[in-house]
């Protein structure tokens, strides 16, 4: 059973910011301070790092004068959410335009239909070349006959590098070099393909099968993105995996950045099963916020629509990653070693244990879109708590390290789904006991970006309204 890609929908509720008394006036206009004020309450209501800014201690200006002559001192909303921003923090995000990262978060996006990822030329600081992962359907790329494994150095002639590549690759059409790794070095072929994006919406779903080997059914999931749209498909390849009786499930989660932390509950609820109403995982806020908000993340049996989940009962499973798999693909891994063994086969994770709520500049309590500014098109997805699992397990920030390091070999990406494919056949050797030695690529790469990072919701897990 297969199915293929039709567009990432992280489906959300907003849950709005209230901002402390003496600082609580309703902004008329839209003006760099005005903007800075809403980004400013929303950081002092919500923000989990607070405390590490001192600015947005409640009692640091003594009333909304000296707020403002603060919020004069930038020269635009940019300037006013860097500056606020903990250190520590890597992923809050502030977008000038909420209707594009409403559309993002509704998976309608310009494609072109490849999906890739940038990597390091080998001993260089600079220059990058890209692989493609996989080809979403029905999309130029398809058409044109982009291949998972292909490899491109150029776009629109120009060689890639760590500074060029986000305007390159943002552009609606480009044309790419194609290029082949020869040992340690990029050749480029000569031939070029022009790509044109569209409008697409990814189904997160993007392989589901049952391989059988050695007499035992195996499921195999390679899902892209936790879409709580998607929650109800999700639940019925589950059935169908129920129906088939697999004894094994190996979970794909190499190229998913998160998303949903309630699809993160539901899927480990279909993996397992015998855990319903358990602790998953708790919630830290700051210090103002913990005693309202930090609720106890439990595992369930219903997904959002009352559907009742498809549970697998598993004492086991297999997860591939990659330094992609981000936030709600680690809460999956992180939430389930305390109850289940977790055998984590590829790269490290990129270490993201905080979710996020979309704020828009209206008035308090909820700051919801409905009551809206009109003046401006700014939001944010500010960090707002971090999980744990059940042992106490957070602040990986180096991400989660696998029990079988396996590198992809960008001279033998392999199939997806194909029991050969490098990082599935790892897994499939390790539950069989099979001996045969996986090849890997013996040559430094280092990962850099890869198209997801287009997206404001790039690497982001959201948090529906507690």
């Amino acid at each position: 059973m297969k199915k293929r890609i039709l567009l990432i929908l992280i489906t959300i509720s907003t849950l709005g910011v209230a901002c402390f008394d003496d600082l609580d006036d309703t902004i008329q206009t839209s003006s760099n301070s005005a903007i800075g004020d809403f980004i400013y309450r929303g950081l002092n209501y919500f923000y989990l790092y607070k405390s590490a800014t001192p600015e947005l201690a409640d009692d640091y200006f003594t009333d909304q004068n000296e707020l403002n002559s603060f919020l004069d001192s930038f020269e635009n909303p940019r300037e006013t959410f860097d500056f606020l921003i903990a250190p520590q923090d890597r992923f809050s995000v502030l977008v000038n335009d909420y209707n594009e990262l409403e559309n993002a978060l509704n998976g309608i996006t310009l494609s072109n239909g490849m999906e890739f990822g940038l990597v390091r030329y080998p001993y260089e600081s600079t220059n990058l070349f890209g692989y493609v992962r996989y080809v979403l359907p029905n999309t130029d790329a398809a058409t044109k006959g982009i291949q998972r494994g292909m490899l491109f150095n150029t776009i629109n002639g120009q060689q890639l590098t760590d500074t060029n590549y986000l305007s390159l690759i943002s552009l609606d059409n480009y044309e790419i070099g194609l290029a082949t790794l020869n040992d340690e070095t990029i050749v480029p072929t000569g031939e070029r393909i022009e790509l044109v994006k569209q409008e697409y919406t990814e189904d997160p779903i993007y392989i589901a099968e049952t391989l059988e080997i050695e007499g035992q059914k195996i499921g195999y999931l390679m899902y892209n993105a936790f879409t709580r749209d998607f929650d109800t498909s999700l639940n019925s390849v589950f059935a169908q995996f129920k129906a088939e009786g697999i004894a094994d499930l190996i979970l794909d989660l190499r190229y998913n950045g998160g998303g949903s932390v309630e699809t993160a509950v539901d899927l480990s609820s279909m993996i397992t099963g015998q855990f319903n109403n358990q602790l998953f995982a708790n919630e830290f806020w700051n210090d103002d916020r913990q005693n309202v908000y930090a609720n106890p993340i439990l595992f369930n049996d219903k997904i959002f629509t009352g559907e009742l989940i498809n549970s697998l009962n598993l004492n086991k499973v297999y997860i591939l990653t990659t330094n992609s798999s981000a936030s709600a693909s680690e809460l999956v891994i992180n939430c389930l070693k305390p109850y289940i063994e977790v055998k984590q086969i590829g790269d490290r994770t990129r270490g993201k244990y905080q979710a996020s709520f979309l704020l828009y500049d209206a008035p308090a309590p909820n700051f919801s879109k409905s009551q809206a500014n009109p003046g401006h098109n700014y939001a944010m997805l500010p960090l707002v708590f971090k999980t744990s699992n059940r042992d106490g397990n957070t602040d990986y920030d180096d991400g989660l390290f696998p029990d079988i390091p396996l590198n992809e070999d960008y001279t033998n990406l392999g199939i997806l789904g194909d029991i050969n494919e490098p990082l599935l056949a790892a897994a499939i050797n390790n539950l069989y006991s099979f001996t045969q030695p996986q090849k890997r690529n013996n040559i430094e790469f280092k990962e850099f970006s890869n198209s997801k990072k287009l997206s404001p919701i790039y690497q982001k897990m959201i948090k529906e309204n507690p």
